[in-house]
C-alpha cells in the first residue's frame, strides 16, 4: 500500500511508516494542484500540514484513498464532507502541540499585558522608554476562555497558576469539569461582560464563525484584552480593527487569520496594541516530532486494520470496549438488510434499540454496522463502511434514531431495529448472540418469537395457522432442487397467523415464490439475503 507524505514531518514518523511491512512510502513536498492529482490515484493514505490541499478532485481520483492524516489539529485545507462522502476517514493529532498551542496562548497574554515587543524593539533603537511603557498584572483579573477543549485546559491550568480567575464558554462542558479544573462554567454573553483577559479556543465552524464580532465587543469591559492562537476567523477582523483603534481592547495577540499568510498591506500590521505572530502554535520541535510520529501511527494502524483514533468524521472508540462490541457487529449488520427487506413502502425513520448489557457501552460502532447492512445491495459501487453509512442513509431521506432501554428481557443483551414507513407501517426484528460461539439469532420479527440464524439467504413466509403449510412449502421447493437447510415455525397470539423462516441452500426461482404467493393459505413469501 502507497502512502503519500504531501507535507514535510518528523523523519521519525517517516522511519516509523518505512519500517511497516506491506508499505511503501512516497516523500511528495510542494506539489502543484496537478501533480498532486497525478500522484494520489493509487495511494492507499495521504498525510498532511497544512499547505497540502486535499480537495474534492483529490478524492474523486484517489481511487484507492482509505485515510487522509492531518500532522495537528485543524482540517481547513481537507475536505472533510467529500472524503465522508468517499468513505475516506480523515485524521487529526489534537494532542500532539496541545502544549505549545498552550504556551504561545499565554506568551501572547503577557505580551499584551506588559509592552516586551515595544521595549525590546525600542532598546535596539537605541530607546529608553521605561515611564512610557506601563503594563498590568494577571493576578486578580478575570479570564474568559471560549472552548475548554485540550489547549483550553491547558491555558486554564497556567492562569490559575498566575492567580488569575477563570471562567468559561463550551457547550459540552460539564459542572464536574469544571469543577476539576477550578474554573466557572458561563453562558456566552457572561463570558463577554466578565472578561478582562479573553481567549478563545474553539474550532471553525458555521456556529463559531465570527463568534467574537461587533456585538460581542459592545458587551464586554473597556480596556478588554483579547488573544486567538486557535483559528483565523473565529474572531471578525473588520471588527477588532475597530476595537483597537477606540480603545476598547486595550491590546490584542492574534496567531492566526482569515486570510494566511496575512496579507502585505493588512491593517493589522499598523496597530501598535496588537502582536502578531505567524501561525506559529504547533512551532516547536517538540510538537513536530509528537504531531508526525502521531500521525504516522494512527495511518498505518488503519490501514492494518487496526483502531481508528482522532478521527474527525466518525467517532472514535476505546479498544477494550471494540473488542468487546465485536461480536455484535456481524449481527447488527445482518438486522439491518434484514430490516430493509421487511420493510413495505417508503422507509421515513429507522429506530434502533439497545437492552441489557449491552447499554454500558459506546453503541455508535453498532448503529454504524446496522446502516452498513442496511445499505448493502443498494449501494451500487459505490463502496459502504463506517465513514459514510450515515452519511448516505442521511441522504436517502432516512431519519436515525437510537436509544438505551432499560426495559427487562428475556436475553442478556437484545438490539431491535424497527421502520417506519411513509404509510405508517412498521416492521420491526430483534436479535441477540447466544451459546458460548456468541452465534448470531434473530429472535423476534414483527412482535412473534422466532429463533433463527440470520445466514445469507432465508425464506420469509406468513400464512394461515393450518395444518399442511409446512408440506407446501417442502414440496415447492423440493421441486425446484432447494434445499432446506433449517426451518423455524412461531404462531402469532391469536393464533390465526403464523410465521415460518427457512434457512435455504440455495436461491429459489421466481417461479417458486410465485407459487407460494399463489397459494391462498399464503399471505407473503420473500427472500431475504444477505449482501
Amino acid at each position: 500500500m502507497k502512502i503519500l507524505v504531501a507535507d514535510r514531518i518528523s523523519p521519525l514518523g517517516v522511519e516509523f511508516l518505512q519500517k511497516q511491512d506491506g508499505f511503501e512510502v512516497i516523500e511528495a513536498y510542494g506539489l502543484s494542484p496537478e501533480q498532486l492529482l497525478e500522484q494520489a490515484q493509487d495511494v492507499s493514505a495521504i498525510i498532511v500540514r497544512s499547505d497540502t490541499k486535499i480537495s474534492k478532485e483529490v478524492l474523486e481520483v484517489a481511487s484507492k484513498l482509505k485515510a487522509v492524516g492531518r500532522a495537528g489539529v485543524g482540517v481547513d485545507n481537507i475536505d472533510v464532507q467529500a472524503a465522508t462522502e468517499k468513505g475516506v476517514i480523515v485524521m487529526n493529532t489534537p494532542g500532539g502541540n496541545t502544549i505549545a498551542t498552550a504556551e504561545l496562548t499565554f506568551t501572547h497574554l503577557l505580551c499584551g499585558t506588559r509592552a516586551v515587543i515595544r521595549g525590546a524593539s525600542g532598546m535596539r533603537e537605541g530607546k529608553w522608554e521605561r515611564k512610557m511603557l506601563k503594563g498590568a498584572e494577571l493576578r486578580g483579573k478575570t479570564l474568559a476562555i471560549l472552548g475548554l477543549g485540550r489547549i483550553g485546559a491547558e491555558v486554564a491550568k497556567r492562569a490559575l497558576a498566575f492567580e488569575m480567575k477563570v471562567i468559561a464558554f463550551d457547550p459540552y462542558l460539564t459542572e464536574d469539569r469544571a469543577k476539576e479544573l477550578d474554573l466557572i462554567k458561563v453562558e456566552l454573553d457572561v463570558a463577554f461582560a466578565d472578561a478582562d483577559y479573553l481567549s478563545v479556543h474553539m474550532p471553525l465552524t458555521e456556529q463559531t464563525k465570527n463568534i467574537v464580532d461587533e456585538e460581542a465587543f459592545s458587551k464586554m469591559k473597556d480596556g478588554v484584552r483579547v488573544f486567538n492562537c486557535a483559528r483565523g476567523g473565529i474572531i471578525k477582523e473588520s471588527a477588532l480593527v475597530e476595537a483597537l483603534k477606540s480603545g476598547k481592547v486595550a491590546a490584542a495577540g492574534l496567531d492566526v487569520y482569515e486570510q494566511e499568510p496575512l496579507p502585505e498591506d493588512h491593517e493589522f500590521r499598523n496597530l501598535e496594541n496588537l502582536t502578531l505572530t505567524p501561525h506559529l502554535g504547533a512551532s516547536t520541535a517538540e510538537a513536530q516530532e509528537s504531531v508526525g510520529v502521531e500521525i504516522a501511527e494512527a495511518i498505518a494502524e488503519v490501514l492494518q486494520g487496526g483502531r481508528i483514533r482522532n478521527a474527525i468524521n466518525m467517532p472514535s472508540i476505546d479498544p477494550k470496549d471494540l473488542e468487546s462490541l465485536s461480536p455484535y457487529l456481524d449481527l447488527c449488520q445482518r438486522l439491518g438488510s434484514f430490516a430493509r427487506q421487511a420493510a413495505k413502502g417508503s422507509v421515513e425513520k429507522i429506530h434502533i434499540t439497545y437492552f441489557g448489557g449491552i447499554v454500558d457501552f459506546d453503541c455508535v460502532p453498532l448503529t454504524r454496522a446496522v446502516q452498513k447492512g442496511w445499505l448493502s445491495g443498494i449501494a451500487g459501487d459505490d463502496g459502504v463502511n463506517d465513514v459514510n453509512a450515515p452519511y448516505k442513509i442521511k441522504d436517502l431521506g432516512i431519519k436515525l434514531e437510537s436509544t438505551k432501554s432499560s426495559a427487562s428481557i428475556d436475553y442478556n443483551e437484545l438490539i431491535e431495529v424497527k421502520t417506519v414507513s411513509s404509510e405508517n407501517s412498521e416492521q420491526s426484528v430483534r436479535g441477540t448472540l447466544l451459546g458460548k460461539g456468541n452465534e448470531p439469532r434473530i429472535v423476534e420479527v414483527d412482535g412473534q418469537a422466532i429463533e433463527v440464524r440470520p445466514v445469507d439467504k432465508l425464506l420469509i413466509v406468513r400464512n394461515i395457522d393450518k395444518p399442511g403449510i409446512v408440506g407446501k412449502l417442502g414440496t415447492i421447493l423440493g421441486n425446484c432442487s432447494v434445499n432446506i437447510a433449517n426451518m423455524s415455525l412461531s404462531r402469532a397470539q391469536d393464533g390465526e397467523w403464523a410465521l415460518t423462516i427457512c434457512e435455504l441452500d440455495e436461491e429459489p426461482p421466481a417461479s417458486a415464490l410465485q407459487a407460494l404467493v399463489d397459494d391462498p393459505d399464503i399471505r407473503e413469501a420473500r427472500v431475504s439475503r444477505q449482501g
